[in-house]
């Protein structure tokens, strides 16, 4: 059975262990999109340690399986969702393919890259979902190429408000290993955070955008 809260933590603790996700709320982060942050996370760590990314592809599985059921194809999102994908569907025994950010320039400009067959029924892997963008573009590849789109499953969320929101507009149901809540949760309890920045922390995700300026 698929313990939820339990994958929940562990993600959260490998994750810190190995520094994949790094909290510094004295000392944030800027990300590309010109955002201040606490966070950083880079879940292309895990591919380096096999224990971790073994237990990671196990439950992205099981997590395919609990919310949405029997699928003929998985499909990564470029660039990080592509070796979680692969692990995926090698676990899953399907098919794989891959969508990229943009088409290629050159050749065939494809897209999706791998077999297409349009009706077959896919499921999307990401490593890590923030506002939804750039998940929902892929979905949207899909989708226009003639698949049905199970969902989406991911590493970890920042569980924004507009990720939700833009799922919902999508009409694309998601589901994710773990998220920002059962990682702060950890994170205090384990000291790898004080408890005087917890509300520092919660602060930043009711207001991504305009934090810290």
């Amino acid at each position: 059975m698929y313990n939820k809260s339990e994958i929940e933590q562990k993600i959260a603790e490998f994750l810190l262990q190995i520094k994949a996700i790094k909290l510094q709320p004295n000392n944030p982060f800027t990300w590309a999109s010109g955002w201040k942050s606490p966070i950083y996370c880079d879940n292309r760590i895990t591919l380096s340690h096999p224990s971790i990314r073994t237990y990671i592809r196990q439950k992205l599985s099981e997590l395919i399986q609990e919310e949405f059921g029997a699928c003929s194809v998985v499909a990564g999102v470029a660039t990080a969702g592509i070796p979680q994908g692969a692990l995926v569907a090698q676990d899953l025994g399907l098919p794989f393919i891959y969508v990229r950010a943009k088409a290629k320039e050159h050749g065939t400009q494809s897209l999706i890259e791998g077999e297409i067959n349009p009706g077959q029924r896919v499921v999307v892997v990401e490593d890590l979902i923030s506002t939804g963008k750039s998940s929902l573009q892929a979905v949207a590849a899909l989708r226009d190429a003639g698949y049905e789109v199970a969902g989406l499953v991911a590493i970890f969320s920042y569980g924004f408000d507009v990720a939700a929101e833009n799922f919902a507009e999508a009409k694309c149901r998601y589901a994710t290993l773990s998220n920002y809540s059962a990682l702060i949760e950890y994170a205090a309890e384990h000291n790898f955070i004080q408890k005087n920045d917890i509300q520092l922390l919660g602060d930043w995700r009711k207001n991504p955008s305009e934090w810290g300026k």
